[in-house]
């Protein structure tokens, strides 16, 4: 008969601390609650698809399309809840591979999407606007000799030359010498009714951004320097992902779009026909 510890006594102590400590999804959860919020009034105000928010409150990161976006999406609904992002990322760090990944180019997330570029026939337009312009030209410089050789017969036939204003040509302006029109009453303003265009411009920093048409077509798949803009036109909508939204302006059928995208955050945008909207 020994005497000392039974065996239950000999088990090692658990920690409970972690049980303790909720899931990110839990958290989010707990705070839209105490802040009164609805999942309805988290999607508008953070623009986070509503099946988005159910699937992160469940801890199910699978529907935010990789690591990056999900981090993304759970700092912008931290946010919306008046809770700091900053534990609970690190809390998806330690359950998502132990650690903060190294940043990686957005851009190959969306490699097996590309597709061969449609090979364009020639370009007639340019090529009827360049034969226009050299007959113009052409027409002009042989009424301009007609003038000269009129004035001459009348110098040999003994007759004085008068000088008229019709024979000086008259300078005309060329393109170069328009000043530049602002991004909202370029062309994109006189956008066509039956079409959506949209114009994304990189006004305050640099941002990765994908564009696609009604059919999935990728349209654009790159990153936007500062300053950079580009022009998306489809007959029904166009699908945008901004990965740096807060450094992003846009132009939607002439209208300005006034979101308050915050830096860093990672927005998935539709817009169609009329007035702006987003799907």
């Amino acid at each position: 008969m020994s005497i000392g510890n039974s065996p239950e006594d000999e088990r090692p102590f658990e920690d409970d601390r972690e049980e303790a400590r909720p899931s990110i999804g839990r958290a989010l959860q707990q705070a839209r609650i105490a802040a009164g919020l609805t999942v309805d009034d988290v999607s508008n105000a953070t623009r986070v698809r509503i099946a988005i928010v159910h699937a992160i409150e469940a801890d199910d990161f699978a529907p935010c399309g990789g690591d990056v976006y999900a981090r993304g999406h759970i700092r912008t609904l931290a946010k919306a809840v008046h809770l700091d992002p900053a534990p609970l990322l690190e809390q998806f760090s330690e359950t998502h591979g132990g650690g903060r990944p190294a940043p990686t180019p957005a851009a190959p997330l969306f490699e097996a999407e590309r597709i061969r570029p449609e090979r364009r026939g020639p370009n007639w337009t340019a090529a009827m606007v360049a034969a226009i312009v050299a007959v113009i030209g052409f027409v002009g410089f042989t009424a301009f000799k007609g003038g000269d050789d009129g004035a001459k017969n009348q110098v040999a036939e003994g007759a004085t030359p008068t000088v008229s204003k019709s024979a000086s040509p008259t300078p005309k302006k060329t393109p170069s010498e328009n000043p530049k029109s602002d991004p909202s009453d370029s062309a994109i303003a006189a956008a066509p009714q039956d079409k959506v265009t949209v114009q994304v411009s990189a006004a305050d920093g640099r941002s990765w951004i994908s564009a696609k048409d009604h059919n999935g077509r990728l349209l654009f798949d790159g990153l936007l320097e500062q300053g950079d803009s580009k022009t998306f036109q489809d007959s029904d909508k166009i699908n945008l992902v901004l990965g740096d939204a807060g450094a992003i302006q846009l132009f939607v059928n002439g209208k300005k779009i006034e979101d308050d995208f915050q830096p860093g955050a990672v927005e998935r945008l539709t817009y169609t026909k009329g007035d702006p909207q987003v799907g």
